[in-house]
């Protein structure tokens, strides 16, 4: 009994993933593009802004 209950949950859930609208390759790519850059970029800005931060509180101790 538990068994068919899995495996007609496993069924419905390998049909409902066949009506999923899948992007194509080249979106995925473009988009994985997209976060690595901003990531980089909010990288450099802590950091940039880590150091900025850095050296005035060395001027005022």
């Amino acid at each position: 009994m538990v068994f068919g209950n899995i495996r007609q949950y496993l069924l419905e859930a390998w049909s409902e993933l066949g009506k999923v609208a899948w992007p194509t390759r080249q979106t995925v790519v473009n988009l994985t593009l997209i976060v690595i850059a901003v990531s980089v970029a909010v990288g450099i800005y802590i950091a940039v802004l880590d150091t900025v931060l850095h050296a005035a509180l060395q001027q005022v101790l």
